[in-house]
């Protein structure tokens, strides 16, 4: 019925638009046989419905005809027949392809070639006197060249939309204890394995489980391919050596936080990493790598807020001040000289605080912890938990341009008095240094760093005594990939 009814309609305007002359009929003239069209169409319309059908349209003026000549024809579109789309374009436009495991991780890592020379001072020293020594860098020594600090591989990636991982070896560590007591370098240790799981959908909380670093200390936290100096300060990293273990923790970063920091990440700030504002945990507590000996565990707790200082106005444009601190409580049984891990538990406690205002042009850097923890005491020849103190102050600056790119000079004092938990017998520390540095970086892959430092340092070694003290010439390349 509904082609008879077009049918019908296209021929009635063949009938009404004659073919000769039409390009001289008027605009009214047009308009009067639309009208009648239309008419004709509707009168077709009630037939088929069986109603009556309506008068004819009167004809408008001539002035408002001419108005709506325009938008007058459309209206016999409706009665066109519809074209219908292909249903196979839908079907393949609406199925995406599946992504691939490996597009979901990504691999990265870094390099750390160092050059050390002792240029003067205790380099060497008779039995039970201390040598120029640091527990940061063993490549500070009598007769050491060319030396790996670090050679990383970091493996991570996401698991799913709320679960990811993180897997990173270091392949510079060294063997003691070989033949001879000859030290050996080159061995795989693993450093970070664990696994994120964010409990909303803005992934602003999150746990954490497996092998990672302890929040505790701002450059604790920081990595060594970000940080400026060569080596963290001996007070600071004295709370957790090689900065990770095995636990759980919970880390939660407010969206202002994150703002703040992704900002300073754009300006290409050295940052310690979204660990999280807040940050609690419980680990095993015998540090990085070892076997745990009691049923107790190191709980940690670390909290950090960047402020943006830019309403002071002036000179705080663009400034960032972080403040923040972090407390530990841990009971851990010291590897001793007899062999074996001691059968005493030692209690250790700390508390320290940080503060960073990032370099914009100029910058300062802060950290200072109090407690106690266990420290051979040599007037008893025995471990005992004793007070501890230390840090560091430092200040920087921020070249953006110059002939040679951009670089960043650095001057740090620190100091620490107390044990050194990760070595045999627990010996105490005594450190007073200063270093001047500068990082030169010519391209994004490619760090230099030349630093100079008075060190006056007590060795590592409870059967050791008195401070050594030298001045050290350090190089280090580090390339990026």
């Amino acid at each position: 019925m509904q082609r008879r009814l077009l049918s019908a309609s296209f021929g009635a305007v063949f009938a009404i638009l004659p073919v000769e002359g039409a390009q001289a009929q008027t605009v009214q003239e047009l308009q009067a046989q639309i009208d009648e069209l239309k008419a004709t169409i509707a009168e077709m319309k009630a037939a088929q419905k069986g109603k009556p059908s309506p008068g004819p349209t009167p004809t408008p003026p001539a002035s408002v005809a001419v108005a709506s000549a325009p938008t007058a024809a459309p209206t016999a579109v409706p009665a066109a027949p519809r074209v219908e789309q292909p249903p196979v374009a839908v079907a393949v436009a609406a199925k995406p392809a599946k992504p691939h495991w490996y597009d979901r991780i990504g691999v990265r890592g870094y390099t750390q070639l160092r050059f050390s020379e002792i240029i003067s001072g205790d380099r060497r020293a008779p039995d039970g006197v201390s040598r120029l020594r640091s527990v940061g860098d063993g490549g500070i020594g009598d007769d050491t060249n060319f030396t790996f600090r670090r050679i990383r591989l970091i493996l991570q990636g996401d698991l799913s939309d709320r679960v990811s991982f993180y897997f990173q070896p270091d392949f510079a560590n060294s063997v003691a204890n070989q033949s001879g007591g000859e030290r050996r370098e080159g061995f795989v240790q693993l450093r970070d394995a664990y696994v994120d799981t964010f409990l909303d959908r803005d992934k602003r909380f999150r746990l954490r489980f497996g092998q990672s670093k302890v929040p505790y200390g701002w450059e604790n936290m920081q990595s060594s391919s970000n940080r400026l100096t060569l080596d963290r300060s001996d007070g600071i990293n004295s709370a957790v050596p090689g900065e990770r273990d095995i636990g759980v923790i919970a880390y939660y970063t407010p969206p202002q936080v994150e703002r703040v920091w992704k900002r300073l990440e754009d300006d290409g700030q050295k940052l310690f990493g979204n660990y999280g504002a807040f940050g609690v945990g419980v680990f095993n507590g015998q540090g990085i790598n070892r076997t745990e000996t009691n049923d107790g565990v190191m709980t940690v707790a670390m909290a950090t807020w960047p402020f943006a200082l830019d309403g002071l106005g002036g000179a705080f444009d663009g400034q960032v001040l972080e403040l923040g601190g972090a407390v530990l409580r841990n009971g851990i049984q010291a590897e001793i000289r007899s062999g074996g891990t001691s059968d005493i538990v030692y209690r250790e406690e700390r508390g320290g605080i940080h503060a960073i205002l990032y370099p914009q042009p100029l910058g300062f850097q802060a950290e200072w912890n109090w407690g106690r923890g266990p420290e051979y005491d040599v007037s008893r020849q025995a471990i005992r938990s004793l007070p501890l103190n230390g840090g560091y102050v430092q200040t920087m600056a921020r070249v953006r341009r110059s002939p040679v790119g951009p670089f960043m000079p650095y001057a740090r004092w620190q100091y620490y008095r107390g044990g050194w938990k990760a070595l045999t017998n627990a010996p105490r520390l005594e450190t007073n240094e200063v270093e001047f540095g500068v990082e030169f970086q010519p391209v994004s892959a490619l760090e230099l760093t030349l630093a100079y430092a008075h060190m006056e340092r007590r060795e590592g070694d409870e059967r050791r005594m008195g401070r050594a003290e030298g001045d050290v010439i350090r190089t280090q390349l580090q390339w990026n990939y």
